[in-house]
C-alpha cells in the first residue's frame, strides 16, 4: 500500500482559487482526492474553478466568507449532503497588511486576527463533528514563518499566525483522541504572483531573502506540495500538533556574516 495515497479523500481547501492554495489542491487531486474550495467572492470561485478545470481536475467551489460561521456550517453541511464528509481540511484562506504598527488602526488589527486566525478556528470546528464520527481526519493549517519570527509592518498578521500556530496544538491536544491530527505547514517565501514585483533582480527584498536563506533561493509553490501530501496522508497518523517549515532552511540560519 502507498501510505501518501489520498485516493477516495474529500479535502477541502481554503481560499483555493488561486496560490499556494491552489498548488496544494492540485497535488492533493493527483494523490487520488476529490477537491472542494471557496472563496469570498463568486468571480474568485469561478475563476478557480476554470484553472482547475484547465488542469484536469473536477473541482466543486463554494461562495463562503470563513470569518461567517453560519455561512460556513452551511458550507459545510451543503459538502457533506453532495459529496460526503470531509476527510481533508487545509484552512488555507488568509490575508496580510504590511503597516506600521504606530499607523494601522484597531480594526485593520481585527480583520487580519479575523480572517488569519478566527477563520481556522470556526472551519476546523465546522468540519470535527464529521471527522469525530469517523473517527479520522486530517486537519492542516497554513502557518508561517511569522509564527516564529516578528519584521517590521507585519504586528497583525505575525500575531494572527503566532496563535494559529498555539490553535494547532491545542486541537490537536483536544481531538489526538478521536484520529484527528492537527498540524501546521509553514512556508518560506515562495515565489508566487504577489511576491514577483520583490524578486526582481537587484531589488533589496530579493537579495536580502536570498541572503538569508541557505537555499539560496524562493521556495515555489511546488514546494510545498510533498509535505502537503505528507501531512494529509496516512504516512502522518502518528504526527499531531506539528508545524512543518519549508523554508530552505530560513529558521535555522544566523545569516552572513557581513564583508
Amino acid at each position: 500500500m502507498n501510505p501518501f495515497s489520498l485516493e477516495g479523500k474529500i479535502a477541502l481547501i481554503t481560499g483555493a482559487s488561486y496560490g499556494i492554495g491552489m498548488a496544494i489542491a492540485k497535488a492533493y487531486a493527483q494523490a487520488g482526492a476529490k477537491i472542494i474550495f471557496n472563496d469570498i467572492k463568486p468571480e474568485l470561485v469561478e475563476k478557480g474553478l476554470e484553472e482547475y478545470k484547465a488542469s484536469g481536475i473536477e473541482a466543486k467551489g463554494y461562495v463562503c466568507d470563513v470569518t461567517n460561521e453560519e455561512q460556513v456550517n452551511a458550507m459545510v453541511a451543503q459538502i457533506e449532503k453532495e459529496v460526503g464528509i470531509i476527510d481533508i481540511l487545509v484552512n488555507n484562506a488568509g490575508i496580510i497588511k504590511r503597516i506600521p504598527a504606530v499607523e494601522m488602526t484597531a480594526a485593520e488589527f481585527r480583520q487580519v486576527i479575523d480572517i488569519d486566525l478566527n477563520g481556522p478556528f470556526i472551519v476546523s470546528k465546522a468540519v470535527a463533528p464529521g471527522m469525530i464520527k469517523k473517527k479520522a481526519g486530517k486537519i492542516i493549517n497554513i502557518c508561517s514563518m511569522m509564527s516564529e519570527l516578528g519584521r517590521e509592518t507585519v504586528a497583525a498578521y505575525a500575531s494572527a499566525k503566532g496563535g494559529l500556530k498555539m490553535l494547532t496544538r491545542n486541537l490537536a491536544s483536544e481531538w489526538g483522541e478521536f484520529n484527528i491530527q492537527v498540524n501546521g505547514l509553514g512556508p518560506g517565501y515562495i515565489a508566487t504572483p504577489q511576491t514577483a514585483p520583490l524578486r526582481v533582480p537587484g531589488h533589496p527584498f530579493n537579495e536580502f531573502i536570498i541572503a538569508k536563506t541557505p537555499a539560496a533561493r524562493w521556495g515555489t509553490p511546488e514546494d510545498l506540495q510533498g509535505p502537503a501530501i505528507f501531512l494529509a496522508s496516512s504516512a502522518s497518523d502518528f504526527v499531531n500538533g506539528h508545524i512543518l517549515y519549508v523554508d530552505g532552511g530560513i529558521l535555522a540560519y544566523i545569516g552572513k556574516q557581513p564583508k
